[in-house]
């Protein structure tokens, strides 16, 4: 039995797929998200006290920060197919 579904697969190869920011726009969001993780990040690292908490806040902030870049990578322009 296969599951395997045309839309499914596609996702997939979009997961997977390498996506080149290819404009200045998607550059400059990418930088955007990058910058204000990484002011959140210093954040955290001077107000909360040494942790495994703390160290997992910083873990999972930097997981959100690659999934906002993947949202904007993966995102499909106006003349994408």
């Amino acid at each position: 039995m296969t599951y395997h579904d045309p839309r499914t697969s596609q996702d997939v190869e979009n997961r997977f797929a390498f996506h080149p920011a290819t404009t200045q726009e998607k550059r400059a969001e990418h930088d955007s998200v990058r910058n204000a993780c990484k002011e959140l990040g210093h954040r955290f690292d001077r107000d909360l006290p040494p942790s495994r908490e703390k160290a997992l806040a910083l873990t999972k902030l930097e997981e959100a920060m690659f999934w906002a870049n993947a949202a904007i990578a993966r995102q499909k322009g106006p003349t994408d197919d």
